[in-house]
């Protein structure tokens, strides 16, 4: 069991070594973690955010398990050169195009939400976000126009390979739920939604257990704050995901509760918190670990297919958080390693 540990920056080192010592914990066979150089350490380290070095590691493991990275000493720099072209160049090199966050409320906590408690402890979905394509990774510049002013622009694009194998991904995650499944576009604005619609409708004719949906982008935003319990799986562009799946994390409590999962067609996988850098309260030991922790477990899950062990962290976590541990994110009062400590005891 090879896993990569690339911390990065900010409370990114700190929220990680929580989740290693809960993977020590489980005591599990053969299990090597090997640190690497990622976002702003790595180009103060070695000239590049993600240095030949780091990806070498990345290779050579089964898992990534991955902290944040973001610097504020580093916003000078040109783009290629920022400590987020890290994870981004971690998705394109590593092939991974599907990203998986899940989101439900945790019991007890419905009134640290957002929403209604009654309306958040409905809350057991997931978004299933394609991760290579989309405006992130099209071409992209600033221009001068012939009367002298400045455009920037941005391709988006998908081609229907890139949509049909996120929609086999998305389809057979409902399969392993309760069977349905929202697609979220911009189908009546954008060519490229009406291609990504028109494919997600065809790969269902292979999966007639589930049932398929289709929502505009602004009215699933509405939708996930009025009736989020409405939802299984949601299955977007990498645009609309990035932002729909930050909107789900406030609507259960905190985005220090939220793991995440990167899969490409092999079985390695990149398992991250979604929240990032916070480098206000770096080293300062305030940061929640829970996101972290929980990613851990995904690793378990989707790379190993070690469900004991990742069942056993997720209750761990969820006995904690109903037993009042609580970090600053949630109102309470407890550090890095308390929580860490707390998880371990219950584990």
């Amino acid at each position: 069991m090879k896993i990569a540990v690339f911390a990065g920056d900010g409370i990114g080192p700190e929220v990680t070594r929580e989740a290693v010592r809960v993977l020590h914990a489980l005591d599990l066979p053969g299990l090597e973690l090997t640190e690497g150089l990622v976002g702003g350490v790595a180009y103060k380290a070695m000239g590049h955010p993600l240095p030949p070095e780091t990806i070498a590691i990345a290779r050579a493991s089964d898992a990534i398990l991955f902290g944040a990275v973001g610097d504020f000493d580093c916003d000078h720099l040109e783009r290629h050169l920022r400590p987020e072209q890290a994870i981004l160049g971690l998705r394109k090199e590593m092939g991974f195009f599907a990203n998986l966050r899940p989101a439900t409320v945790f019991q007890g906590l419905e009134d640290l939400t957002s929403l209604r408690p009654e309306v958040a402890r409905e809350i057991d979905l997931l978004i299933v976000r394609e991760l290579n394509g989309d405006v992130y990774f099209g071409e992209k510049g600033i221009r001068t126009l012939p009367d002298g002013r400045r455009q920037g622009w941005d391709m988006m694009s998908y081609a229907e390979d890139e949509v049909r194998r996120i929609a086999h991904v998305a389809f057979k995650a409902a399969l392993g739920r309760k069977g349905r499944l929202c697609s979220v576009d911009k189908a009546n604005v954008l060519e490229t939604s009406q291609l990504w619609r028109d494919v997600m409708i065809e790969v269902s004719a292979e999966y007639p257990d589930v049932e398929l949906s289709h929502m505009y982008v602004d009215n699933a935003a509405m939708q996930l704050v009025k009736n989020p319990g409405q939802f299984d799986v949601i299955v977007t562009g990498n645009l609309f995901g990035d932002i729909l799946s930050d909107q789900a994390s406030m609507c259960v409590g905190s985005i220090g509760l939220l793991a995440s999962a990167s899969l490409a067609e092999g079985t390695c996988g990149l398992y991250e918190p979604i929240h990032g850098s916070a480098p206000d309260i770096a080293g300062k030991g305030l940061a929640n670990p829970m996101a972290t922790i929980l990613s851990a477990a995904m690793l378990l899950r989707h790379s190993f297919g070690l469900e004991a062990p990742a069942a056993r962290i997720e209750a761990a976590v969820a006995k904690a958080l109903a037993d009042g541990i609580k970090g600053g994110d949630l109102g309470g009062s407890h550090g890095t390693v308390a929580i860490g400590d707390a998880v371990l005891e219950r584990l």
